[in-house]
């Protein structure tokens, strides 16, 4: 693949979550790109190994390891895997992370008539279980994975963590509110880990990705004859440079934000890569 930037991560161990992700395998692909030895670790193990395979046929390192970052027994197993196999981490990404449709509201604003519809669903018809589903996959799934391989780093004093946070946690989108609070969580976490783990010599940062159409977010960003949504329209109107992005326009992002070299003195921060839709009010 083509690389903005290419540092020297030879020998380095990163492990990234949701690593088969629209996002994520991406960054694997980079991270493997530039030398380290990639920890894949996803829910279904299955497209894990379909991209390990694809980065080793490239003659890259990767291993597929099997995780559900919600349960700590299951991150402590892969923690283990991956130090069994590849040594401690060195780069930790938190990929991982969601939103849920039982979290999310039918209307932008509240309305009387989506109450009183039993066919339509409220802010008052988001069930507590929703919220928890959301919050423990974006909070609980940052906190497990950092609890256990960040371990690592701190035995030698170095490492690198980064999250993957939202434009949600600048400024909440419209219907839903799980995942606006949870990722704007992460941000907070992300800057709280900076300064717990400063002494130790171990960075933290977030990305903030803004808008990138994908096949995740693909039937609520378009028609199905391709047409743009009113959604899309309404985000296209509040992105300046009038574009989604490009997934490879992230790349460059995380390459800078884990290279010692180039970033040594960044910690706590949480950097949008947006087309500059968090400085634009719409005036």
């Amino acid at each position: 693949m083509d690389l903005p930037m290419k540092p020297d991560f030879s020998g380095k161990v990163a492990v990234v979550t949701g690593g088969a992700g629209v996002l994520c395998s991406e960054f694997c692909r980079a991270l493997a790109a530039c030398g380290a030895k990639v920890a894949i670790l996803n829910r279904t193990l299955s497209r894990a190994e379909a991209l390990a395979d694809s980065i080793k046929a490239d003659g890259y390192e990767a291993l597929a390891v099997q995780v559900d970052v919600t349960d700590a027994e299951s991150v402590e197993t892969a923690h283990r895997r991956v130090r069994s196999v590849y040594g401690p981490c060195d780069i930790l990404i938190n990929g991982a992370g969601g939103n849920d449709a039982s979290a999310t509201a039918d209307d932008e604003f509240f309305s009387m008539e989506t109450l009183l519809d039993p066919e339509k669903k409220s802010f008052f018809d988001l069930k507590g279980e929703a919220f928890s589903k959301v919050f423990s996959l974006n909070i609980l799934g940052v906190v497990l994975p950092t609890q256990a391989f960040v371990k690592d780093m701190v035995e030698r004093e170095t490492g690198c963590i980064l999250n993957i946070s939202s434009m949600n946690a600048f400024t909440p989108l419209t219907k839903i509110p799980a995942y606006s609070a949870a990722k704007s969580g992460v941000s907070n976490f992300t800057e709280w880990l900076a300064v717990h783990f400063a002494k130790s010599h171990i960075r933290c940062n977030a990305i903030a990705p803004g808008f990138f159409a994908g096949k995740q977010n693909h039937s609520l960003l378009f028609n199905p004859d391709g047409s743009p949504t009113e959604r899309t329209k309404k985000i296209l109107a509040a992105t300046p440079m009038g574009r989604f992005g490009n997934v490879d326009e992230l790349i460059g992002a995380l390459l800078f934000l884990c290279d010692e070299n180039a970033s040594g003195f960044i910690s706590g921060v949480v950097l949008p890569v947006d087309g500059g839709f968090h400085a634009y009010c719409g005036v």
